[in-house]
């Protein structure tokens, strides 16, 4: 009996034995997760996988998974691609972990600039996580928490994007990701992506991006882009109206000036837009010192060529000819008769003096109305101007 007791006791004492050391890598891992400084925390978990991994230990996934996102000092982007991604393929993360890590090795790769479209695959598995979870959760403080993650991932996948320059892709989760989170930070980035994309000639990705910042903010500076993008995207009838809301709001001589552009090449072709387009230019002329010039002689240029009525050029033609003849005449009378006594003048000499003055005269007739008609013509230009500084309050 004693023998068998003592056999029982040691077997006992083997099974403890055996439990305590089945039991020691989850200690060790849950000591490594409540240590409180990053530095010692990051050391712990280096320790827990140095010894057990590989042995297929409960925790290995997780060890790799929480050092991939510790931040710690020294810490390179490569240990946290390298944890990240054994992490990864060892599989077992609950979603939230997962998520936050899919993220984190998106991240390092953007900011390093390799493997790009693995980070946007990375990105995009984060969402589905998110939008999958939002799905199935019946809590709506839980389904709004999973709603920002949404709008977290897209945003990095709109990084990853960009850096990989697919700017169709990069434009479409900026704005998803500002629908979402409303982040000033989001439109900050979204303005510094315009320029990269206007400068790139991709106006259809411009045009989009602008819509969105344009719809939050209503502000002139941007409302501008926007025109100026649809404007290249061959949508100029869009553009116009983007300028005409901007300057509704408020009149500035670059924008009256840009409408005013817009509408003078449309009266190229239909010369009922030209009142329209002269009315602009006029408002640019008296509001925009760096643009008054301009469009001043646009102006001009436009009132006195594209109205049929006013038949301008023919007009001026008209009184060049007349003046034309008249020098010529005038010259024929001075070189003939300028330094002569009318007495001392044979009768042939009389007559041939008689029509040349007949003549001057005829021309003065014809040259009258001519310019009566065009001092009219100057006389309406002027009351436009007139108009122009009454409607602006300008004296």
């Amino acid at each position: 009996m004693k023998a068998r007791a003592w056999t029982i006791m040691i077997l006992a004492g083997a099974l403890a034995v055996a439990a305590f050391a089945q039991e020691d890598p989850n200690q060790a891992y849950i000591k490594a997760m409540t240590a409180q400084v990053p530095a010692q925390k990051a050391q712990m978990l280096k320790d827990f996988l140095n010894k057990y991994s590989g042995q297929g230990v409960q925790y290995e996934n997780y060890a790799l998974a929480n050092l991939a996102m510790l931040a710690y000092p020294g810490k390179s982007p490569q240990e946290t691609i390298e944890a990240g991604e054994k992490a990864l393929s060892l599989g077992g993360l609950d979603d939230i972990t997962k998520y936050q890590l899919l993220l984190t090795v998106a991240g390092v790769y953007t900011q390093t600039g390799q493997n790009l479209e693995k980070a946007k695959s990375y990105a995009m598995k984060s969402v589905e996580i998110a939008r999958a979870n939002r799905s199935s959760d019946g809590d709506e403080a839980s389904r709004a928490q999973w709603n920002k993650m949404i709008g977290a991932g897209l945003y990095v996948h709109a990084q990853a994007s960009e850096k990989a320059k697919d700017f169709k892709s990069a434009v479409d989760s900026y704005i998803q990701s500002y629908n979402i989170l409303k982040n000033k930070q989001i439109l900050a980035d979204l303005n510094k992506m315009g320029k990269q994309l206007m400068d790139g000639k991709h106006y259809a990705e411009a045009e989009k991006l602008y819509r969105t910042l344009y719809a939050s903010a209503k502000d002139a500076a941007t409302g501008t882009l926007l025109a100026r993008s649809l404007y290249y995207s061959g949508k100029t009838s869009e553009a116009l109206a983007v300028y005409k809301e901007i300057y509704a709001r408020k009149k500035s001589g670059e924008t009256a000036y840009n409408i005013g552009i817009l509408l003078a090449k449309d009266a190229k072709t239909d010369s009922s837009v030209a009142p329209e387009a002269i009315r602009y230019l006029l408002e640019a002329a008296f509001l925009s010192q760096s643009r008054s010039k301009q469009a001043m002689s646009l102006a001009e240029n436009l009132f006195f060529t594209a109205n049929k009525d006013i038949k301008w050029n023919e007009l001026v033609t008209q009184i060049t000819d007349v003046n034309k003849k008249l020098e010529e005449l005038t010259k024929a009378y001075n070189d003939k008769f300028g330094d002569k006594e009318e007495e001392s003048l044979s009768a042939s000499d009389k007559k041939e003096m008689k029509r040349i003055l007949d003549d001057i005269e005829a021309e003065k007739k014809k040259l009258a109305p001519l310019k009566a008609k065009q001092q009219q013509v100057i006389d309406q230009f002027n009351k436009l101007l007139a108009d122009t500084k009454a409607r602006l309050g300008i004296r």
